[in-house]
């Protein structure tokens, strides 16, 4: 995590020099009015300039430590803010170095934590206000984060907190578990093997975890989907395919297949492909790296489809899509076989995580 502390007085430069001493991946910036006061390793900026500077930096760091009153921080960075899901942690700390406040993106971004690496690092009392872990309770949006699932739709986060706030039945499935050890037994939460099953309750909330579509019509409004990175597409494709073909290749199988985008953890292929530009293209409209394996990998990698004359003419192995996918899996099972169009070959493969 890259921390950017900003400090604009006297004290607040030690106090600054002191985390940076004590926290890895912390850089010091302070006002050169007292750069005398923030020993080594540091970038020094004019007292008059601390607004474009926070500007300039916004986006460059995973969180920030402002030392400085929380009134001046929440006027520099009010215009800067975006979303729970992509802002930066914020921490405020006094430059007595008596509270480290967790302001901004507590949970998603890390503040909290940070506030507690902060308190640890200086001797400070880390302040933390988020409603569930002032009442000692999980969240959904930590449960995610933890996890490394994708929030399908971010403002259900809220609403399900607040119904375990409020020891509202929320019923909960999940097939690998993970949320049952995370509640660990806190909370009103019910367990259910289906989706159906969960909706014919009383249950005023609901939490699927799943890489699956659900059907329009048994899509509550008090509906929170997770999706687990556990899909892995494997992908072949003649030179010069572009990314759109892909795109719309990849997507209407998606669909046919009720799976979603959001639970794609990556793209395997050939070695040969490894500088495709529409296959590295559409691995980046994903957000997803992309894996690419030798031909001798790929041929001592069992799958289901006959050997394909094409790819070994064009990348020196019997198949692509489908022992691509298997190998990035880890040997997990195939939920779609190979499948092809003019230009591309298409396999889908699952992750099963113990």
């Amino acid at each position: 995590m890259r921390i950017a502390a900003i400090a604009i007085t006297r004290r607040g430069s030690r106090l600054g020099s002191k985390l940076r001493e004590n926290m890895p991946g912390v850089e010091l910036h302070v006002s050169s009015r007292y750069s005398g006061q923030a020993g080594r390793e540091f970038s020094s900026f004019d007292p008059s300039g601390a607004k474009a500077l926070i500007s300039a930096l916004w986006k460059e760091y995973d969180g920030f430590v402002f030392i400085m009153a929380a009134g001046i921080v929440v006027r520099i960075i009010a215009p800067l803010l975006e979303s729970k899901e992509s802002d930066p942690a914020v921490v405020v700390m006094d430059d007595a170095g008596k509270f480290a406040v967790s302001l901004l993106s507590g949970h998603l971004g890390g503040a909290n934590e940070l506030a507690e690496r902060c308190a640890f690092a200086s001797g400070a009392r880390a302040v933390i206000t988020t409603a569930t872990d002032a009442n000692e309770l999980p969240s959904f949006d930590m449960l995610a984060k933890e996890n490394g699932w994708i929030i399908d739709d971010i403002r259900k986060v809220k609403l399900l907190n607040t119904l375990l706030l409020d020891d509202k039945e929320i019923a909960v499935v999940d097939p690998g578990g993970r949320t049952r050890s995370w509640l660990h037994g806190r909370g009103k939460v019910k367990y259910y093997g289906t989706f159906a099953e969960a909706a014919d309750t009383p249950a005023e909330g609901f939490l699927f975890v799943t890489n699956r579509q659900l059907p329009q019509n048994i899509h509550p409004d008090n509906l929170l989907l997770l999706r687990p990175r556990n899909l892995v597409l494997g992908i072949g494709c003649n030179r010069g395919t572009a990314a759109d073909e892909i795109d719309a290749f990849v997507a209407g199988h998606l669909k046919r297949m009720f799976l979603s985008s959001k639970s794609v953890c990556c793209i395997a292929s050939a070695a040969a492909k490894r500088d495709e530009s529409g296959l590295m293209e559409y691995a980046s409209r994903l957000g997803v790296p992309l894996h690419c394996f030798e031909s001798d990998e790929l041929n001592r990698t069992e799958f289901p489809s006959p050997p394909s004359a094409h790819a070994m003419a064009a990348v020196g192995a019997s198949g692509v899509a489908e022992p691509a996918a298997i190998l990035a899996s880890n040997g997990g099972r195939l939920l779609l076989k190979k499948v092809k169009s003019e230009n591309v070959t298409l396999a889908v493969a699952e992750i099963c995580f113990p």
